[in-house]
């Protein structure tokens, strides 16, 4: 059954995850910007923060309330934790090379948005690994790069939560409905103290989400965009933002589903030998490296491949499009760059 918690029911939906054995991330205010980190208790999370975000700009500001999730998606996403950023693979010994054996940890991820939820899907996808327990919440505070909603993505979460999350305050308080999901989600909201949903908490949370989807700050262009991307090769555009792109990676390293990783080689001054995995990024030179040199060596070629990969052939790989419109890559990219944009500018160029 739907339930709706206070603050100290949310509190206590975090310590039974943690004394259920779980590791709970979740939202944290640190260094300026939202970030994940370990949670101990609900006063970890960033109460009464927002933020500001724009093509190649992130500032927190003080809200006018207390909100804890009053704030769009910040740098990091969850990849970090399904996907590290660097995984080490092999270490010398005595014997030999070993294998690197990891202990497994089981995470409770609290406070996903819907579309990083979408993400963790498609990133499973690839990579694989146990499904942690997700709380996910409901998104009603859009930011100015989000563009979720023409994805697909968001800004409602249907499915692939084991609890979601809307949270809401007004003249009758701070308050969250608590959905289950799963029959786990059910068994913990069983074990929180709240009341019972009533329908108007059902519709005030359903008419919230439904707001945010008229607020979003992005769009990309109605069209078939795995189509546009494949008729658009020899485009001009790659060229104008060739222009502008710096080839930092940025876009990749922040996209919550971008996966292609390297491998390193590293020895000491003693003897040692490790080898490591690490993420990597189509737009390194070396990336498309063969025994000739390289494929792709300008920024246009680069940037191409990684707009073409992520809406375009994504979809022959994984049957569906590789980006859910979080707007991180936007908002940190250095020169602003905004994807919305380059797509409806090639969108214009195919209908003109």
């Amino acid at each position: 059954m739907d339930a709706v918690l206070d603050l100290a029911g949310l509190d206590a939906l975090i310590r039974t995850l943690i004394t259920s054995g779980r590791t709970v991330i979740g939202p944290v205010l640190r260094d300026d910007a939202i970030t994940l980190a370990e949670l101990d208790s609900a006063a970890d999370l960033p109460s009464g923060w927002g933020v500001e975000t724009g093509p190649g700009h992130y500032r927190v500001h003080r809200r006018a309330d207390a909100a804890l999730f009053g704030h769009s998606a910040g740098s990091q996403s969850w990849k970090r934790f399904l996907h590290p950023p660097r995984r080490p693979l092999l270490t010398s010994g005595p014997g030999g090379f070993q294998p690197v054996r990891e202990d497994p940890v089981e995470y409770a991820f609290f406070g996903v948005r819907p579309c990083d939820l979408a993400a963790i899907g498609k990133l499973r996808q690839i990579v694989g690994g146990q499904m942690p327990f997700v709380v996910a919440v409901q998104c009603t505070e859009p930011g100015g790069v989000c563009f979720c909603a023409s994805m697909g993505c968001g800004p409602s979460a249907d499915g692939g939560y084991d609890l979601a999350l809307t949270e809401r305050i007004d003249g009758e308080g701070h308050r969250f409905l608590a959905v289950a999901g799963t029959a786990a989600g059910a068994e913990v909201l069983d074990r929180l103290p709240g009341r019972p949903a009533h329908e108007q908490d059902v519709a005030l949370a359903a008419e919230d989400v439904a707001a945010a989807a008229r607020r979003m700050g992005r769009a990309m262009p109605d069209t078939d965009l795995r189509d546009l991307l494949a008729t658009s090769r020899e485009h001009p555009r790659w060229e104008d933002v060739a222009g502008r792109c710096l080839t930092c990676g940025n876009c990749t390293m922040v996209c919550p589903t971008c996966f292609c990783v390297s491998t390193e080689d590293t020895t000491d001054l003693d003897g040692g030998a490790a080898r490591s995995q690490r993420w990597a990024s189509c737009f390194e030179i070396d990336f498309s490296r063969l025994h000739g040199g390289a494929v792709r060596t300008s920024g246009a070629a680069r940037y191409r491949q990684w707009m073409s990969h992520k809406l375009g052939t994504w979809h022959d790989q994984f049957g569906t499009s590789g980006c859910v419109g979080c707007g991180r890559c936007i908002a940190w990219c250095p020169t602003g760059i905004d994807i919305t944009e380059e797509a409806a500018a090639l969108a214009e160029g195919a209908s003109g």
